[in-house]
């Protein structure tokens, strides 16, 4: 069973809610009647039924068991509006500026995930990732103790020699530039919850990556690297991290004996923390490319409740899969 079909068994295993606000896209109203059949999430489509009922019959879609929800005439849009204005209250929101905001299915969809009406939200087939993380910052905020959001990949190596049978999750290839050594820690700790939740990886072993291992290097980067590390595992005591690595000590156990002897995880990291965007973007297309690795992501990481970010050019299928990992995060929330 490939790692997808294994998410999606655990999808099945306690469907959560997961709203869409993007239901005047086609694709999405196509994956919403796979998701439907094939009962690895309970669907909510955001817009208007008329609209959405028309689309689906369109394009041959049986929307049975897919629940609709229009913001526009929702009975709840005044309880909604309370809620938002209360959370944003510290700048100055009043209810009819929230009234006016829910509009935006986006805002609606993260306030439904916020208020528990979902347990989690997909977009981004329509939106850019600034428009879908923005309301879920501003509604939903970060996880406890996590102050940063983060994108993760799950990467499917062809070969079983490194990581845990040949998976690994790379962090943060998507959202922060130049992260701070504090959230460089945080990253560490949210990649590892994901590598439980998503990538079945029972024992997460972090690897800080550097172009140092263990103090070989003198550089100001190294030592942002290697303040996260003692932040990491000062701060986060159930987690297993060490650093700072260069790649091969990290996750070959000959280079990792010999360049970090005293350390437990040396060589057998199956979670890598790369110390800046660059580093981790060209990593994992890198080992994608090159290595004829799969990846699955950008898996978001850090919201205190799962909101997933498509590409714009995604297909019916990602939206799917994307789903079945947002449900399983919902899951590991829960």
């Amino acid at each position: 069973m490939s790692l997808i079909e294994q998410i999606k068994a655990k999808a099945k295993s306690n469907p959560q809610t997961i709203v869409f606000p993007e239901s005047n896209d086609e694709r999405t109203i196509k994956a919403a009647q796979i998701i439907a059949t094939e009962g690895t999430a309970k669907v909510i489509l955001l817009g208007n039924a008329d609209a959405i009922n028309s689309s689906a019959a369109n394009q041959g879609v049986n929307l049975e068991g897919v629940s609709i929800v229009d913001p526009n005439s929702t009975d709840k849009i005044q309880f909604y509006a309370e809620q938002l204005a209360e959370i944003r209250k510290s700048k100055g929101m009043t209810i009819d500026e929230a009234r006016e905001l829910l509009k935006n299915p986006l805002y609606f969809g993260a306030l439904m995930v916020k208020l528990n009406d979902a347990d989690g939200m997909v977009a981004g087939a329509m939106n850019t990732t600034g428009d879908v993380l923005r309301p879920s910052l501003q509604i939903i905020k970060t996880a406890p103790g996590i102050s940063v959001v983060s994108g993760a990949f799950v990467m499917i190596l062809p070969t079983k020699d490194y990581g845990q049978e040949g998976i690994m999750v790379f962090a943060d290839c998507a959202v922060n530039p130049n992260p701070s050594a504090e959230q460089l820690a945080e990253i560490a700790y949210a990649s590892a919850q994901t590598a439980k939740a998503i990538a079945n990886i029972d024992e997460p072993k972090v690897g800080m990556l550097s172009f140092s291992t263990k103090g070989s290097a003198k550089h100001d980067l190294v030592s942002k690297v290697q303040e996260a590390t003692k932040i990491a595992t000062e701060r986060y005591t159930d987690l297993v991290v060490d650093g700072e690595f260069q790649a091969d000590a990290a996750i070959v156990p000959k280079v990792g004996a010999s360049k970090a002897p005293g350390s437990d995880i040396a060589g057998k990291c199956n979670v890598l923390v790369f110390p800046d965007l660059q580093a981790g973007n060209i990593g994992y297309k890198l080992v994608q490319r090159l290595a004829g690795a799969e990846a699955i992501g950008p898996i978001l990481q850090g919201i205190a409740k799962p909101v997933n970010d498509l590409s714009r050019g995604c297909s019916v299928d990602d939206i799917v899969n994307v789903t079945a990992i947002t449900v399983c995060q919902a899951q590991a929330v829960k």
